[in-house]
């Protein structure tokens, strides 16, 4: 039986040459746009209660254990500058840390969270983690892609007791640029660990529901989920790619007569080109040869479009040049 398939995507705007998605944008239903953003994409895959996206929850359940037994927040490594108007968040998460460089700056780091009642860990080099009370009313925080390369200004804590965070985040930046650490850092070309970046607050769902019994993704975030909502089969893009496309030629499902469902997260691919060639070209291919039943479009800029086989014969509905 033929697949159905949906395709998380970056925004409309990174994939404008995509042959297969212009003309399956063009020759597709569309059922009308969404939101913009990746939350409210993750929120149409992954049915849970929580209002917002739990993001420090969720990566806490793959990181280190208590994930269901507080609240919690990231506060990430970052590095901000300064320049002629205000500070700038220019890194935050991947900032090459090693395992000794985490520890030593967890360890400066404990005594100012301990005290405020916030136990502070670094289970991970990109992902740190503040455990709050689970009924601990929190102000609202920014996450670092909407933050990143912005006035910071515009980007602190707002909301219940925003002015005490603020002030944690100040004293933090203190420990951390007077650190040693971060002078050795700069020596070797590396940007400097000068500040945290706090946010993704919330409690782990408590159940996590979705239609598909196998999901692709490079984000911990959308792992976590899977895995929450009990995916039979859950992998990141690499082992996907390597079983793509023979896996939609040949699946079990497929096999069986058992309709498959299958969610591959492309948000993060920016390389227009790359994408067309690695995964849009070969799920074309397969579409056409009607192994792919469904294909779900959803776009982070808010676009959705359904596609199906049938679709092709629509002739009248021309594809915008990718040129």
């Amino acid at each position: 039986m033929p697949m159905r398939l949906s395709l998380l995507l970056p925004a409309r705007k990174h994939a404008e040459r995509s042959a297969a998605l212009a003309r399956w944008t063009a020759r597709g239903d569309r059922p009308g746009d969404a939101a913009t953003g990746r939350d409210i994409v993750l929120r149409e895959c992954f049915d849970f209660a929580d209002a917002a996206l739990p993001v420090a929850a969720l990566t806490r359940s793959l990181d280190g254990d208590g994930a269901d037994a507080a609240q919690w927040l990231r506060a990430d490594p970052a590095f901000v500058m300064a320049d002629a108007v205000t500070l700038r968040l220019l890194q935050s998460g991947n900032m090459g840390l090693h395992g000794a460089e985490v520890d030593a700056f967890a360890e400066a780091l404990r005594p100012l969270f301990g005290d405020a009642g916030m136990p502070f860990d670094a289970p991970h080099p990109q992902r740190w983690y503040l455990r709050c009370e689970r009924g601990a009313k929190l102000p609202r925080f920014s996450s670092p892609d909407d933050a990143l390369g912005d006035d910071l200004a515009h980007h602190l804590a707002e909301g219940d007791d925003a002015r005490r965070w603020r002030g944690l985040l100040n004293e933090a930046q203190i420990v951390l640029t007077q650190h040693p650490l971060n002078a050795q850092r700069v020596r070797r070309g590396l940007p400097p660990v000068n500040s945290l970046w706090i946010w993704g607050a919330g409690v782990l769902p408590e159940s996590v529901r979705c239609e598909f019994n196998r999901v692709c993704s490079d984000d911990e975030v959308v792992t976590a989920l899977a895995r929450l909502a009990r995916v039979g089969d859950v992998c990141g893009l690499g082992e996907a790619a390597s079983l793509f496309p023979a896996a939609l030629a040949s699946s079990a499902s497929a096999r069986s007569g058992e309709e498959s469902s299958i969610l591959i997260d492309l948000g993060r691919h920016r390389d227009g080109e790359r994408l067309e060639r690695e995964w849009l070209a070969p799920i074309d291919a397969a579409l056409r040869g009607r192994r792919v039943g469904t294909l779900n479009l959803l776009f982070e800029s808010g676009e959705r479009c359904v596609v199906k086989p049938v679709h092709r014969w629509r002739f009248w509905r021309r594809a915008k040049s990718t040129a």
